[in-house]
């Protein structure tokens, strides 16, 4: 099934609570990239994906976990890519920056659309379209079950969104940085091009750092390294993978200070 398809079939009908059992983790930062939201289009937002990824968030929240989610831009604008054509780097990374806005304030409302409060707040002071970033409102929307969407990055230019993901999620205390991915973990070689690439069940930060491998940027690693938060690396098609790590199974690939990746 596709992953508009799969959005289709989701949206139609309100969103209700899985067999939840022990929750492992209650306070998560799911990092969704720009281009997630492309479903099958070649640009700009799919409101079907959306809606798809909107009943994910509905079904965790249900059972109690609360939920941070820094959203990316590369659907709309990539500040890297223009700096590469000749536009100024900072320059471009704001573009980059207000695209995440756009993304975030479409998510706000496929979520609203399942019944979750939510609320966007953005790194860049935009008041009529979203709160300022306020690190101890934003635990307090998470403490009353508002879903919390964080937009434009850092604020900053020359860091990405992971690393705004990592630094967001070590600020509200997040248990587990979620990286979403259209593949079900992290890999030895890209598996699109190398049939035969094998697949981490577990890694270290060092093992990421040193290897190279393009889960998330150095800066986003060592941050999550430094204050000892795992990350879990997995596919975001799969309708049930969010519940599914917040119960604590084992999904995608987890990053964590244990070195010598183990394959899954």
């Amino acid at each position: 099934m596709t992953e508009t398809g799969q959005a289709a079939g989701l949206s139609a009908g309100p969103a209700t609570a899985p067999d939840s059992g022990p929750l492992r983790y209650r306070r998560i930062l799911l990092k969704l990239s720009g281009e997630a939201l492309l479903g099958e289009r070649q640009y700009g937002v799919d409101p079907a994906f959306c809606a798809f990824i909107a009943h994910q968030v509905a079904d965790v929240r249900a059972m109690g976990v609360q939920v941070g989610i820094v959203v990316g831009g590369g659907n709309i604008f990539r500040g890297m890519a223009a700096a590469a054509r000749g536009m100024d780097r900072a320059t471009g990374d704001y573009i980059g920056m207000l695209a995440t806005v756009m993304n975030g304030l479409a998510l706000q409302d496929a979520i609203e659309r399942v019944g979750i409060p939510v609320r966007v707040m953005s790194a860049i002071a935009m008041n009529e379209v979203a709160e300022p970033y306020i690190r101890r409102r934003a635990v307090r929307h998470l403490e009353k079950g508002r879903v919390t969407i964080f937009v434009a990055g850092t604020g900053n230019p020359y860091f990405t969104t992971d690393t705004a993901a990592a630094l967001r999620a070590v600020e509200i205390n997040a248990e587990v940085l979620l990286k979403a991915t259209r593949v079900d973990g992290v890999y030895d070689a890209d598996p699109m091009k190398v049939p035969t690439a094998t697949r981490y069940a577990r890694l270290g930060y060092l093992d990421v750092l040193r290897d190279q491998l393009k889960v998330l940027d150095a800066a986003a690693v060592s941050l999550c390294q430094e204050n000892a938060l795992p990350i879990v690396v997995f596919d975001l098609n799969q309708p049930e993978n969010i519940t599914r790590v917040a119960r604590g199974e084992p999904v995608g690939t987890l990053i964590t200070g244990e070195t010598g990746g183990v394959a899954g």
